[in-house]
């Protein structure tokens, strides 16, 4: 899991165009229910911590600010999803999205709770923004201007989808060389 970037770090990031040069919020997608895991994933323990410290502590390593949407309490502020809980991960992600747009952030890096292991050279993978992940559109970099198309989402009768916000939006969705963790079992949890 990467650490926190020291601002030189991050100027270096930046200037090898690893990280982009505009603020970026991070935000860990973190409202759904676990019901095929059993019990709260975010709690989970790998190697000693809950996964919802390493989501953290990864997008921290990357973005100016963390947030964590779909709970009222985590190792950084929370957002509520939006405009109403239960609605997926595009609620978690528009949460993420209006409050990024209202901050004066340019975008938006956004992960699950339930991924850890994302590499250290996430930004570089993913490119410019719009994007995500084909396999996990969960993971993606969005601009926060797409707040409005996910709030038409949101609010419509169509999929709540981030793959819906991913097509409306024209976002690239990539593939990676190799897939990354997505623990929706218990026994997804990599072992110790």
């Amino acid at each position: 899991m990467p650490g926190r970037l020291s601002p030189a770090g991050m100027i270096q990031y930046r200037a090898a165009g690893i990280m982009p040069s505009v603020p970026i919020l991070g935000a860990i997608l973190a409202g759904g229910k676990s019901s095929r895991f059993g019990s709260d994933k975010a709690a989970a323990l790998l190697a000693g911590k809950p996964l919802i410290e390493h989501a953290v502590a990864a997008m921290s390593a990357w973005c100016d600010t963390v947030v964590v949407t779909g709970r009222t309490q985590a190792p950084a502020p929370c957002l509520p999803d939006w405009p109403a809980p239960d609605m997926g991960p595009l609620a978690g992600l528009a949460a993420a999205l209006r409050h990024a747009r209202e901050a004066g952030y340019a975008a938006v890096l956004s992960c699950g709770v339930d991924s850890p292991g994302l590499p250290q050279d996430l930004l570089a993978l993913l490119g410019p923004a719009p994007v995500c992940l084909a396999d996990q559109p969960v993971i993606g970099l969005w601009p926060a201007s797409a707040f409005a198309a996910a709030e038409t989402i949101l609010l419509g009768n169509g999929r709540h989808s981030m793959k819906a916000l991913a097509e409306v939006i024209g976002a690239r969705q990539i593939s990676l060389s190799a897939p990354l963790a997505n623990i929706n079992y218990r026994d997804d949890l990599p072992g110790d």
